[in-house]
């Protein structure tokens, strides 16, 4: 299939292939093979069957449920994770195994001569590290990336590294992109409940008590390694223009942009339902008419920490 009709196709399906065009190569028919795998994990936001559309491995991270072990997209949905969540379940997040991650390379490397692994913030897991750690006795066929980014913004880095390996760049030049530009994103949340970060010890009970009292919707940042308080709204309308506002900031103060955001791309997420974020994509849509913002879910290691009824908006830079 030639690249100009897979454009086509591309105009027909899911928001993944319309932010990237991706060329898919098929090893079965064609010799073209794709020097550079991109493996990424379900932090991400990316699903097995989106994986499976744009050409690369997603590991999916378990969850621990009272006591049984759950892995998100395979025997765990957004459903069935937010149901759980609300019944009070013990709900706790771990790594992959060892053993999982590599399998997953040895299998991948019979394929490809190099692969660019792309976990999570390393701030936010130790997930990046134990990956560093493995990629050692790979003798300079696996880079890991510590992208320093989770989410709606680690998908971005993902597509740019799709891309990048789709154009014939190299793992390491591909890790060193991503490394150098790590901070060119940002995330901003906010939260319908205090009780998540209170039972994730984020905050105290005494200050999740007078929260909820006041009906305080705070405001999250994710810039880089943590996951920081930004501000305290009273509506979710107030929670939204601080958002937009510190974004638009962002624009012009971080990443040297036009308040337009000519070179960025815009995310919207949300956890649980996404009506809300609904309206604040078409709120966003408006101020920025020349971008085609996308819309996900939240990955399910963030709305365990902050509950369903979330809901966030962030960018990334493009590439040049």
């Amino acid at each position: 299939m030639s690249r100009v009709n897979i454009r086509q196709q591309t105009k027909k399906l899911s928001f993944l292939q319309n932010v990237r065009v991706i060329y898919k190569y098929k090893v079965s028919e064609a010799n073209d093979m794709s020097k550079v795998a991109v493996i990424t994990d379900s932090n991400s936001g990316i699903t097995q069957k989106q994986a499976e559309e744009l050409g690369i491995r997603v590991i999916p991270m378990p969850f621990f449920i009272n006591g049984e072990v759950f892995y998100e997209d395979i025997n765990l949905s957004q459903e069935e994770f937010y149901k759980k969540l609300e019944e009070g379940a013990d709900i706790s997040t771990s790594q992959p195994s060892i053993g999982d991650i590599l399998d997953l390379w040895d299998k991948t490397l019979k394929e490809y001569d190099e692969i660019v692994h792309i976990p999570m913030s390393s701030g936010l897991s130790g997930s990046c590290e134990t990956a560093m750690m493995l990629a050692n006795d790979y003798e300079g066929k696996v880079f890991v990336v510590d992208n320093q980014r989770i989410s709606v913004t680690q998908r971005m880095s993902v597509l740019d590294a799709i891309d990048m390996a789709d154009e014939g760049m190299s793992g390491k030049e591909i890790k060193e992109y991503l490394e150098d530009t790590k901070m060119q994103s940002s995330i901003y949340i906010t939260l319908d409940t205090l009780k998540y970060l209170k039972k994730g010890g984020r905050i105290t009970p005494a200050a999740a008590a007078l929260g909820t009292f006041l009906k305080l919707k705070p405001v999250l940042q994710i810039q880089g390694e943590k996951l920081d308080a930004y501000a305290k709204a009273r509506t979710l309308k107030q929670a939204k223009t601080i958002m937009t506002e510190a974004i638009m900031d962002d624009f012009v103060t971080r990443f040297n942009d036009t308040k337009e955001a000519e070179s960025m791309n815009i995310a919207v997420a949300y956890s649980g339902t996404a009506d809300e974020c609904e309206i604040f994509k078409d709120e966003l849509q408006k101020l920025f008419p020349e971008h085609d913002i996308m819309m996900d879910p939240l990955s399910l290691s963030v709305s365990c920490h902050i509950g369903p009824g979330a809901v966030a908006v962030a960018c990334a830079k493009k590439r040049k």
